[in-house]
C-alpha cells in the first residue's frame, strides 16, 4: 500500500515508522528544513521539502498512485484544505485528517449526520474528508473508559465484548510469583487468557511455558467481574472509586467533565427534567482563570477551583487528599506526572495522566501512576484502523507498538478461513484473544478446535516484527 504523509511532526513520523515496519510505500511531506532533516534520518523512506497543500508537490510525491493520503500538519485548515484539493482531482484515495479545532470537528460531524442521505447518495464526504480525527475526543475516550473500570490499571474494551484486556502486575510473593504461565487454570475456574507478558523491560506474546515473576505486568483477557480475584492471585485488590478530582479544565478536561457528570445525573432526575444538586464527590480544579470560570458557568452544579494543586496546603485544605482517584488533563503533559505523583503522596491512591506518548506512559507507571493516556499515540491508532480498510474495525498498539491488537472481520479472501485455530496458531506471532461467530450477539474466548468462517469477528493481538505476514494471513494487509 502506498500512503503519502503531509506533516512530519511526532504523529507523522510515529505513524510512518509504523506503516514502514509493515513493509509499506510511504512519502513524507514536511516544509520545515529541520524537520525534514531529522525525519530523513530516522526514517527508510522518501522525505520531501516542500509544502504539502500543493498539488504539484503531492503529483511529485506520486499522489495519483496512492492509496491514501494523511494529513498531520500543525495547521487544522491546511489539513483540511489538502484533502479537499486532492478529493477534487482524486477522489477515490482515502482521505484523513487530524483536525484540534473542536468546532470544525463538531460541525463537520453534525453537518455529516444531517445530510447523511445525500452525501452516501453521491459518494461523497464533507470537505472530501473520509476520516476526521480529533486528538483531545481520542484521549478524553480513554480517561473515560478507565474512570469507569476503576482507574486501577490500564483496561482496553471492545464493542459487543463482555471481557477486557486488563494490565495487572504480579507482586512479590503473591500465588503467581515463579509459577509457569500453564499452572494458572489450577488456581481460578474464571474464563481468562493472558495476552502478554512484560518482564524486565520487554514485552512479549507469551506460552504455556512462561515462568512468571514478581514485577511482571501482565495484559490479561477476563469479565470485569472477575478482577478482584485475578488482583488477589497477584497479591492486590480492587478499590473503590467514588470521589474523584479532575485537574484541567481545558478541551480534554471539559470533555472528561462532561461525560462523567451526566453519567452521575440518575435516570428519574432525567426523566422528570430536575436539576441536579452540587455535587461534592466531583470536583474540578484549573490554574488559569478564564478556564475555572467557563467551566464554573458549563458545570454549574460542580464546584470548581481555580487554583495550582502543587500548592502548599490547597489540597488537605480542600479535602482532595480524601478522594479516591485524580485525573490530570492539562495540556502540560510533564506537569501531570508531578501533579499526580504529588497528590497521591499525600493520600489518593489512584491516579489517571494524560501523557504526550506511550515513552512517557512507561516513565509514569514506574513512579506509581495508575493509568497513563498517551495522546499522540492514540491518534496514531485510530489512523492505522482507518488505513486498515473496512474488515479491520479497530488497532490498538501495546507498549509504543511493540504488540499491536487488531480487530477484524474475517473477510472472503482470508486463507484462515474454514480453518480450525490449532491448524493456523503460530507461538511468537499472534494470539487468537476472542471470536464473535457469525449471528452471535457477544464475543467468546476461542479453543483450538473453533473454526473460523468469513463474517466472524476476531480479536488478534499480534508481534509488531510479524504484523504484515499475520494481517496477510488473515486477508487483511494495508
Amino acid at each position: 500500500m502506498k500512503i503519502v504523509i503531509v506533516g512530519a511532526g511526532f504523529t507523522g513520523t510515529q505513524l510512518a515508522k509504523r506503516l514502514i515496519n509493515g513493509k509499506n510505500d510511504v512519502v513524507l511531506i514536511d516544509n520545515d528544513e529541520d524537520v525534514v532533516r531529522h525525519a530523513s534520518n530516522r526514517l527508510d523512506c522518501n522525505v520531501i521539502q516542500a509544502d504539502g497543500n500543493n498539488l504539484d508537490t503531492l503529483e511529485e510525491a506520486g499522489i495519483e498512485t496512492a492509496d491514501a493520503l494523511v494529513c498531520v500538519t500543525s495547521n487544522d485548515e491546511v489539513n483540511m484544505i489538502t484533502c479537499s484539493l486532492v478529493d477534487s482531482v482524486y477522489p477515490n484515495i482515502l482521505k484523513i485528517a487530524r483536525v484540534r479545532n473542536y468546532a470544525y470537528y463538531v460541525n463537520t460531524s453534525t453537518a455529516t449526520q444531517k445530510h447523511a442521505s445525500k452525501l452516501s447518495s453521491e459518494n461523497r464526504h464533507l470537505y472530501g474528508i473520509d476520516y476526521m480525527i480529533h486528538p483531545d475526543v481520542e484521549a478524553a475516550e480513554a480517561i473515560v473508559a478507565a474512570v469507569e473500570h476503576g482507574a486501577i490499571t490500564d483496561s482496553l474494551q471492545f464493542e459487543n465484548s463482555t471481557f477486557e484486556l486488563i494490565r495487572v502486575t504480579v507482586e512479590p510473593d503473591s500465588r503467581l510469583d515463579g509459577i509457569a504461565l500453564q499452572n494458572m487454570r489450577k488456581l481460578t475456574e474464571k474464563k481468562f487468557v493472558v495476552g502478554y507478558v512484560e518482564s524486565e523491560g520487554e514485552t512479549s506474546l507469551p506460552s504455556g511455558g512462561t515462568i512468571l515473576h514478581g514485577g511482571d505486568c501482565l495484559g490479561i483477557l477476563m469479565h470485569r467481574v472477575d478482577l478482584p480475584e485475578m488482583l488477589a492471585l497477584c497479591g492486590s485488590k480492587v478499590k473503590d472509586v467514588k470521589k474523584i478530582a479532575l485537574v484541567g479544565a481545558n478541551r480534554i478536561g471539559t470533555i472528561v467533565a462532561e461525560r462523567l457528570i451526566r453519567k452521575k445525573v440518575s435516570k428519574f432526575a432525567k426523566f422528570f427534567g430536575l436539576k441536579s444538586k452540587a455535587s461534592q464527590d466531583f470536583v474540578i480544579v484549573d490554574s488559569n482563570e478564564a478556564n475555572a470560570k467557563a467551566a464554573s458557568e458549563k458545570f454549574p452544579g460542580t464546584k470548581v477551583f481555580c487554583a495550582d494543586v502543587t500548592e502548599e496546603g490547597f489540597v488537605e485544605e480542600e479535602g482532595i487528599d480524601k478522594f479516591d482517584l485524580v485525573i490530570c488533563a492539562t495540556q502540560n503533559y510533564e506537569l501531570n506526572m508531578v501533579m499526580a505523583a504529588y497528590i497521591e503522596s499525600l493520600g489518593v491512591e489512584n491516579s489517571i495522566v494524560l501523557v504526550a506518548n506511550s515513552a512517557f506512559g512507561e516513565v509514569a507507571r514506574k513512579i506509581g501512576i495508575e493509568v497513563a493516556v498517551p495522546i499522540r499515540d492514540s491518534v496514531v491508532d485510530s489512523i492505522m484502523s482507518h488505513l486498515r480498510g473496512d474488515s479491520v474495525t479497530g488497532i490498538h498498539s501495546v507498549n509504543g507498538g511493540t504488540l499491536e491488537i487488531a480487530e477484524i472481520t474475517i473477510p472472503e479472501n482470508s486463507e484462515v478461513k474454514g480453518k480450525a485455530l490449532k491448524d493456523i496458531a503460530e507461538n511468537g506471532k499472534f494470539l487468537l484473544l476472542q471470536v464473535q461467530k457469525k449471528g452471535d450477539e457477544n464475543y467468546s474466548i476461542p479453543v483450538g478446535s473453533t473454526i473460523l468462517d468469513e463474517g466472524d469477528k476476531i480479536i488478534l493481538i499480534i508481534n509488531a516484527s510479524e504484523n504484515e505476514t499475520v494481517m496477510k494471513k488473515f486477508g487483511t494487509e494495508l
